[in-house]
């Protein structure tokens, strides 16, 4: 592990462009090679190889350039899991232009908000509705949209036809000047857990900064078949449905599905012979609660987890199950894989793993100050030295908030962890969302991971509130099990709080309960802590 982290290094050419030099280097070097399978929920089944996406990418490029879209125009892609998208994001980078992928959970409020926040050109769209409905009441207020663009099945008034678009256009002739690696390629609006979204931006070279994704965490090769679960408007698609993926030579799997559904994602998992899996800890938890003994999982040999912090009873249940050990990592819209477990080392359930080498990451306390092993402190990294390949360049338009979270050459992340003797770094929370209670530092994490091991808890979010003694007390907002919502009262409250005394420190108990249908959660599904210490205040007679 020493000798990979002082000498791992990523070679950057100049003026990098995805586009050329990964999809249409492949398409030179094994035209026949399967960059991607695609299937729907409707049974429908295509494979896609680099010269298929080279030729598409290339006929998006030229239907693009003929609505006068080129460098540095700002391109919203509303896609969900649509073929369409990796045509798209591979003809903008090939134009220079910036890539803006979008959930299609997005209302006319939230497109309204983006097209006008960074002066979007274009937005190409699924052609369906609810999204055609709210891309249209969007566009009295959002004077900088000049083309809207509809890959179907609909392609009402108002709309380019895409499909008709790429079938009809000339050659592609690749401009001259495309790009350099400094040139803004990608922006993500992030899903923050509170207030409106940051703008985050990365540079060409950003694809680079995922060969450690690809390569060293979902331990993918030239022979693989990967399936990340998630949307393409999440920046996870683009962690393991594109980039390093195809760097790597790897084949990216995707289902295009409306509704997720468990025993359908296994299905797609035994059918297709999945040989690695990467997917956020909400959905190992409803796979566990399949009967996996039904399925043939044997082509599955390797599952990366992130998005949240992975509970330890996850971990322990799957491989239980499996036999496949969960291996975890850690990063931000920001950034890519910051912190992860890599193939050749020992998981240790609940830890994120061990700094990536393309970043000097750091611990430190809130003075600034270095924090020790077994101590908490804010996740930093230092840029001293080099900016890494993978760290994002600004928050577009705000230099302000930029400063705010990168200055005397530290970028702050915001997350608190721990680092133990091993060198392992250890979750505990949002930076606002630990918990001062008594003098003691409780995180958010530690106790949703005892409150999961109770077979009442589905999904849980602990917060802090207000109290006059202790400053402030734990509180824990769950959600029921099926076969326990006839359950709910002070037995089973009191039976949970008990069970967290035995399985953590009793100090981290949590004093109050509430149970409730769902959580309140972010479009890319991320539990909003924010909006409960919100509602508890309301409920207080705070402003």
């Amino acid at each position: 592990m020493d000798d990979f982290r002082e000498n791992f290094h990523i070679n950057v050419p100049e003026n990098f462009n995805f586009g050329y030099d990964v999809v249409d280097a492949w398409a030179a070097a094994d035209p026949d090679k399967k960059a991607l399978i695609w299937t729907n929920d409707r049974g429908e089944h295509i494979d896609f190889t680099f010269a298929d996406i080279k030729q598409r990418s290339d006929q998006t490029a030229s239907y693009f350039q003929s609505l006068g879209i080129g460098k540095g125009d700002m391109v919203m892609l509303i896609l969900k899991r649509r073929i369409e998208f990796w045509y798209s994001i591979t003809a903008l980078h090939k134009l220079g232009s910036v890539v803006i992928p979008a959930t299609h959970l997005l209302t006319k409020k939230d497109i309204v908000y983006r097209a006008n926040a960074a002066s979007i050109k274009a937005i190409v769209c699924v052609g369906e509705e609810p999204i055609l409905q709210h891309v249209r009441d969007a566009m009295p207020e959002s004077p900088t949209v000049k083309q809207l663009i509809s890959i179907g099945p609909a392609v009402p008034e108002g709309f380019s036809d895409f499909q008709r678009g790429i079938s009809e256009a000339k050659p592609f002739v690749r401009p001259a000047n495309v790009n350099t690696n400094s040139d803004i390629s990608l922006m993500y609006f992030t899903s923050g857990t509170s207030g409106q979204p940051k703008m985050v931006t990365h540079d060409f070279t950003y694809p680079l900064g995922h060969i450690v994704t690809a390569s060293y965490w979902h331990n993918v090769n030239a022979d693989s078949l990967h399936l990340t679960i998630a949307d393409t408007g999440w920046g996870k698609a683009v962690w393991g449905k594109l980039y390093g993926q195809w760097i790597a030579g790897a084949t990216v799997f995707v289902y295009d599905h409306e509704k997720f559904t468990p025993a359908d994602m296994l299905r797609m998992i035994q059918d297709y012979r999945i040989t690695s899996l990467c997917a956020p800890p909400t959905i190992f938890r409803f796979l566990i609660r399949e009967d996996l003994t039904k399925y043939d999982l044997s082509s599955l040999r390797y599952c990366t987890i992130a998005g949240e912090a992975l509970n330890p009873v996850v971990f322990e249940q799957f491989y239980k199950l499996t036999g496949i050990k969960l291996m975890e990592g850690f990063g931000q819209t920001e950034t890519t894989l910051t912190i992860l477990t890599f193939p050749w080392m020992e998981p240790k359930p609940g830890s994120m793993g061990v700094p990536n080498p393309q970043y000097d990451v750091d611990l430190i306390r809130p003075d600034g100050t270095k924090a020790e092993d077994g101590e908490q402190g804010q996740i930093v990294v230092r840029t001293d030295r080099k900016k890494p390949v993978g760290l994002f360049s600004e928050y577009y338009r705000d230099p302000e908030l930029t400063r705010e979270a990168w200055h005397d050459d530290i970028y702050y992340t915001g997350d608190v962890a721990w680092r133990d003797e091993d060198g392992y770094y250890w979750f505990v929370g949002r930076a606002d969302d630990v918990i001062k209670s008594s003098g003691y530092r409780i995180g958010p994490f530690e106790v949703e991971s005892a409150l999961m091991t109770h077979p009442a808890v589905v999904e849980c979010a602990v917060t802090g509130v207000p109290d006059e003694i202790r400053g402030q007390v734990v509180k824990a907002t769950i959600v029921l099990a099926k076969d326990f919502k006839s359950k709910a009262g002070e037995s089973l409250i009191k039976e949970i709080q008990e069970h967290v005394k035995q399985v953590t420190a009793p100090y981290k108990y949590p004093r109050i309960i509430e149970f409730v249908d769902e959580l309140p959660k972010t479009i890319s599904g991320k539990i909003r802590r924010v909006e409960i210490r919100e509602k508890d205040d309301s409920e207080n007679g705070k402003s």
